[in-house]
């Protein structure tokens, strides 16, 4: 049990220093700039469990898919960006705080490796908001979280477009971070994803292959990034344990890929 200790011990010393910024995307529908009810539902609720303390600044950057004009882009990104700022008004989530409303037209999402233009056109419709607070005010950034059971770990900050096995970019660079310290140890380990908010223990839908798998997927997902990086694909192995292990309380806890160690 030692090295889990240790293991424990080097994940949270991993923190993010200097300005923290809360990042968040809301996804629209094809020509939108009105919000679905899931997408709003899920700004709602991250709004509501933000701090509300010393918030420094609000930027909010609306893009789209590359299928209209240049102009109707720029018009379109800016509604849905203005849509966005309406939600803060109306939540009144310091509206003044807001410096940035900026549409910007077509985007070309580099973040994900996938040739499916429609896959890509999906993901570029969206909104980008970053919520920024002083470091004094930032919440522990560990990038696990201690289970009653010592052998499982929540990989923190490790964060999926909805609906899809696709890391956001800055959960790539905690991923980064986790790989760096698994390297520094030699345990064998499952790579376990849950899901939320489905009916009983179901799995959820993946928007790209339409599988009810979502949670194989995002396993998936983290367990070829780590042979990507240098990790012996013979010490893990991954699972998908769909909506079966929901912790309660927020959906996002729900929404989470776990490190189970099965040796030391």
């Amino acid at each position: 049990m030692k090295k889990v200790f240790i293991l424990f011990f080097l994940f949270q010393s991993v923190l993010t220093y200097g300005q923290y910024n809360v990042e968040h995307s809301v996804y629209f529908d094809t020509d939108e700039f009105i919000l679905t009810k899931t997408e709003q539902t899920r700004l709602q609720k991250l709004l509501t469990t933000l701090s509300r303390d010393n918030v420094i600044q609000i930027e909010i950057y609306g893009f789209c898919d590359d299928r209209g004009g240049e102009n109707y882009n720029l018009i379109l990104s800016q509604n849905r960006a203005n849509s966005i700022k309406r939600i803060f008004n109306d939540a009144s989530f310091f509206p003044e705080k807001i410096s940035s409303v900026d549409g910007k037209g077509e985007l070309l999402l580099n973040i994900i490796d996938d040739k499916d233009p429609s896959v890509l056109r999906a993901l570029n419709r969206r909104v980008d908001v970053v919520i920024s607070y002083p470091e004094e005010d930032s919440p522990s950034y560990n990038l696990v979280e201690k289970m009653e059971n010592k052998n499982k770990f929540i990989l923190e900050n490790v964060l999926f477009i909805t609906g899809y096995s696709y890391v956001t970019r800055n959960s790539k660079k905690t991923l980064s971070n986790v790989v760096k310290t698994i390297k520094e140890s030699d345990f064998s380990f499952v790579i376990q994803g849950h899901v939320c908010c489905t009916e009983g223990t179901l799995d959820a839908v993946d928007k790209k292959t339409n599988k009810r798998n979502l949670s194989v997927a995002r396993a998936k997902f983290v367990y070829d990034f780590f042979i990507k990086n240098g990790i012996d694909k013979s010490r893990m192995s991954y699972e998908g344990l769909a909506h079966k292990f929901p912790l309660g309380g927020s959906a996002d806890k729900d929404r989470r890929v776990e490190i189970f160690i099965v040796s030391d």
